[in-house]
C-alpha cells in the first residue's frame, strides 16, 4: 500500500494543482483504474492486475507491424498505450 501511495504522490499529486474534494477523488479515481486496468506492474511478469497475461508474440514480421495508439488521461498526466486494430 505504501508503494501505492507514493506512486500516486509522484505521478499524480505532484503533478496537478487539486481545487476541491470531489476533484481529489475523480483525479483518484481514474488513477486507480489506470494502475489496475493498463498499467504493467514488473512484480507479476509485467501483467496487469486485473486482466491475464498477454500471449507472446513470436513472429518477428508482427512485430515491426505494431500500431499503437496512444491516449491521454488526467488532462496528459497518465498516458496509455494500446494496439491498433
Amino acid at each position: 500500500m505504501e508503494r501505492w501511495v507514493q506512486t500516486c504522490r509522484h505521478e499524480l499529486l505532484d503533478r496537478t494543482l487539486i481545487w476541491n474534494h470531489h476533484h481529489l477523488l475523480r483525479a483518484l479515481r481514474e488513477f486507480e483504474q489506470f494502475s489496475n486496468g493498463h498499467r504493467p506492474h514488473q512484480g507479476i511478469a509485467d501483467a496487469r492486475p486485473l486482466h491475464p497475461l498477454p500471449p507472446p508474440i513470436t513472429d518477428p514480421g508482427r512485430i515491426a507491424r505494431l500500431g499503437i495508439r496512444k491516449r491521454d488521461r488526467l488532462g496528459g498526466i497518465l498516458h496509455e498505450y494500446q494496439h491498433a486494430a
